[in-house]
């Protein structure tokens, strides 16, 4: 969760409507719904808009929720409750819920939330001005919800709320996987890619507001323009056509994808990550478990032999490639056998970073209704148990870095103490993995210094910036 932080943005011009109107922001849940809010305060800023940090001290609050599974669901619903206390404690006139629990829940939490003023729909969020202005009309309309199928464009006014030098890329809306855990399609609808020539034209656009980083988000990237393939068999929207374009772009220093989906990882794809240099060695595969038992009754599109044959294959190509994957325990069905061939396979493939979730059933899923629902305590256990193995792989891996020196790019001073600065290593993605600490040497944010790493700890790097 994050409220956005705009203090060094331009400021539109402001028209009358809006004059001395202040917003904020509260975004939770992915990089995917930043993206949503970062275009809701492109749009608002356009109106003139002043966006505000404090949010005791704003007008217009704006709660951009998740609705994916029930913790993010829960921690949506404190958030609007505390935002709309500020109705009496604040300034505040008008909290909107936007994003994907209103999405889903649609007038169940337009009944349950009568403290909240407007509720918008991920199909609708693109409009918040409009909604806003009609508000101040006299409008008493409280919900605005069509189908999910917004789909913006280079020249869709959205502020990035990162620090200067990298933004997240969003290529695709929706997704084409039914997996038995997930309701995102039911959410966000099915697949929709953005044309190659528009995601070029962002990012150039992005290079030219001081991006050097760009972190290519979507539902599964290795998905990309199978549904204008669909339509136009000679559509240029793929995946590696992609990224040998995305790579042409000048002032892009490292280009990380996330959410590579290893049955859509194709040799082709893997000898273009290889040979360019400023794309980052890194895949970020969303792998969910090993069995073959659990995995089908997952309903995903693959096998472990088929995830193996992925590893060994990027291993083989690219033998300092990072590689991250996130696991969930406790699916309904998972045997203690399942599990422990799940912690075998963790030991055999020592994985640079691991995510584990709990899983937890959702309304209108398969998974919601599959008998064999496992307790807590065994799938609190079951986490337990493979992360502690995960957090000795990981003091391994980082161990193997101290003595060389690596590129850091520099975001700062440290969250920790000002006596640091803090970086990251193009192996590392910003809010997810860990970072370096530089305790010696000099360098401003977004610059990429050389970092002999002299420490290393189960998440974090430490060194000193030499050359």
């Amino acid at each position: 969760m994050s409220s956005i932080n705009l203090t060094s943005a331009p400021v539109a011009p402001t028209p009358p409507l809006a004059a001395f109107k202040k917003v904020h922001i509260v975004s939770l849940g992915c990089p995917k719904n930043l993206v949503d809010s970062e275009i809701m305060l492109g749009q608002m800023m356009k109106d003139g808009y002043v966006v505000t940090d404090d949010a005791a001290d704003a007008e217009t609050i704006v709660v951009n929720t998740c609705g994916f599974i029930e913790t993010a669901k829960q921690e949506s619903i404190d958030k609007i409750l505390e935002m709309s206390n500020l109705k009496q404690t604040g300034k505040a006139k008008t909290v909107v819920v936007a994003g994907c629990l209103t999405q889903r829940y649609k007038d169940d939490l337009v009944e349950g939330l009568p403290e909240a003023d407007l509720f918008i729909g991920s199909g609708e969020f693109q409009n918040i001005s409009k909604i806003l202005k009609a508000r101040d009309e006299g409008s008493t309309e409280k919900k605005f919800f069509a189908l999910p199928t917004y789909l913006q464009q280079e020249d869709t006014p959205r502020t990035n709320s990162g620090p200067a030098y990298r933004a997240y890329l969003k290529i695709s809306e929706g997704c084409m996987k039914r997996c038995a855990f997930c309701a995102i399609p039911k959410i966000r609808g099915n697949l929709q890619s953005r044309t190659l020539k528009s995601i070029v034209n962002e990012a150039k656009l992005l290079v030219a507001g001081g991006v050097r980083e760009v972190n290519v988000i979507s539902h599964d990237f290795t998905d990309y323009g199978w549904d204008l393939r669909r339509k136009d068999a000679a559509a240029l929207e793929r995946p590696e056509e992609f990224l040998r374009q995305i790579a042409d772009v000048k002032g892009l220093d490292w280009i990380r994808m996330l959410y590579l989906y290893p049955d859509g990882i194709s040799d082709e794809m893997i000898e273009i990550i290889k040979t360019r240099p400023n794309i980052v060695k890194y895949f970020d595969m969303p792998l969910q478990h090993a069995s073959n038992r659990v995995l089908k009754s997952m309903n995903r599109k693959m096998t472990r032999e088929i995830i193996e044959n992925r590893l060994a294959k990027i291993r083989e190509e690219i033998p300092d490639a990072v590689i991250r994957t996130q696991f969930i325990v406790g699916f309904p069905g998972e045997t203690e056998e399942d599990f422990q061939e799940l912690m075998s396979f963790v030991e055999q493939q020592r994985f640079d970073r691991v995510g584990c979730f709990m899983y937890s059933p959702e309304e209108n899923t398969a998974g919601g209704k599959m008998d064999g629902q496992i307790d807590e305590d065994t799938k609190q256990r079951r986490h337990d148990e493979l992360m502690e193995l995960q957090i000795e792989i990981s003091k391994e891996k980082h161990q193997a870095f101290v003595g060389r020196v690596i590129p850091v790019l520099v975001e700062g001073l440290s969250e920790e103490t000002e006596l640091l600065l803090q970086g990251r290593m193009s192996q590392q993605a910003p809010e997810i993995d860990g970072v370096v600490l530089i305790n010696d040497g000099t360098a401003k944010p977004g610059e990429i210094v050389n970092v002999m790493i002299t420490e290393a700890h189960d998440y974090d790097l430490v060194g000193h910036i030499v050359g």
